[in-house]
């Protein structure tokens, strides 16, 4: 349901890890190219399967339980990205031919983390108020 701030959460969610990430580049290699998440197949899956959990999210907005678990799956599957893109920023510094500049892309996932947390605060508090409705019948 569309007027639920959750899913207002989850949509802007799906935006920055299923739409934004194609167009804003994770950092600019020494050669002035831009790198991509698409061009590493690890990232890809991860991201993949990061939007595809969002999505599934939104659509069970009936179930809000299994919204609330996909939710902290999805936050960990975030965490997760966002610690191989910081390995891979501190492990190929400036120094090095691979990595010269870092882009805007590689801090996505935090924002991400943060949508996911208010979705999920917002679910638990949704859950938490059908519950007290239940007791007062």
């Amino acid at each position: 349901m569309i007027q639920r701030i959750q899913t207002i959460y989850l949509i802007l969610t799906f935006l920055i890890t299923g739409v934004l990430l194609f167009f804003i580049p994770l950092w600019t290699l020494n050669n002035g190219k831009e790198f991509y998440f698409m061009q590493d197949q690890f990232y890809t899956i991860l991201l993949g399967l990061s939007t595809v959990l969002t999505i599934i999210s939104i659509i069970s907005y009936k179930k809000r339980q299994n919204q609330f678990v996909m939710g902290r799956l999805n936050i960990i599957l975030n965490l997760i990205l966002l610690g191989l893109f910081v390995y891979r920023s501190l492990n190929l510094s400036g120094e090095t031919l691979a990595v010269s500049e870092k882009g805007i892309g590689m801090f996505l996932p935090i924002v991400a983390i943060v949508l996911l947390v208010l979705a999920n605060k917002a679910i638990k508090k949704d859950e938490d108020l059908v519950k007290s409705v239940d007791r007062l019948r």
